[in-house]
């Protein structure tokens, strides 16, 4: 990078993003970075200056946001999205690339991947790894894949990982500012969608996407 770039590091623990800022710095001196630990700050942030890429924790506080991105495109239509979550790539990475990433990283790949990322992203404005590679090669359309839990809407999805990580009914509406019979019905959406009848099978049809 030969001249400075505006890097926006969106997460929600001081830690991580002191991290990425440190990883940067490395590769990158010149590089203006900024910080925000929420999403209203983020797209503060973008209203006012012009990113050329954000470093993108997909959950805060414990609750994720699909839309975001589209919300992000919609301001700076050119700034570049790399997804940094926790997730695991098999369930989420395409998914993510389908709604306006432009790469993704997991958490706990190591610092070499995330350096290869960033250069990647700089040179030709997307990161995929192997693993996504493979799967849009095997699907030219890159907008569907053979994953069930791709049958979710994003709502739909959110819910259901909230589901899988132990929240109630009724700490699911509180978090999403929703009612709970709205959540019940999401919920027999996906049960439906996904053909299963609790939470365990729900859990189940998760991991086995996986292998």
């Amino acid at each position: 990078m030969n001249s400075s770039k505006n890097i926006l590091i969106v997460d929600d623990h001081l830690v991580v993003r002191k991290g990425i800022e440190i990883i940067i710095r490395e590769e990158y001196p010149k590089a203006i970075i900024h910080n925000a630990e929420n999403y209203v700050e983020a797209l503060e942030i973008i209203k006012t200056i012009t990113i050329d890429l954000i470093v993108l924790d997909i959950i805060i506080n414990g609750v994720e946001d699909i839309k975001i991105m589209k919300a992000i495109k919609e301001i700076q239509k050119n700034t570049k999205i790399l997804i940094f979550s926790c997730h695991d790539e098999e369930h989420y990475g395409l998914r993510y690339i389908k709604n306006g990433a432009d790469g993704y990283l997991n958490k706990y790949c190591d610092e070499d991947k995330i350096g290869l990322a960033f250069k990647e992203i700089f040179s030709t404005g997307k990161y995929y790894s192997e693993e996504i590679k493979i799967k849009l090669k095997a699907n030219p359309k890159k907008m569907s894949t053979d994953n069930p839990i791709d049958s979710l809407s994003n709502r739909e999805l959110e819910i259901t990982q909230m589901l899988i990580n132990g929240y109630g009914n009724l700490e699911i509406a509180n978090r999403l500012n929703i009612q709970m019979s709205t959540v019940s019905t999401y919920k027999n959406r996906v049960f439906e969608k996904l053909n299963v009848n609790n939470v365990v099978a729900l859990a189940d049809v998760f991991k086995e996407s996986a292998n």
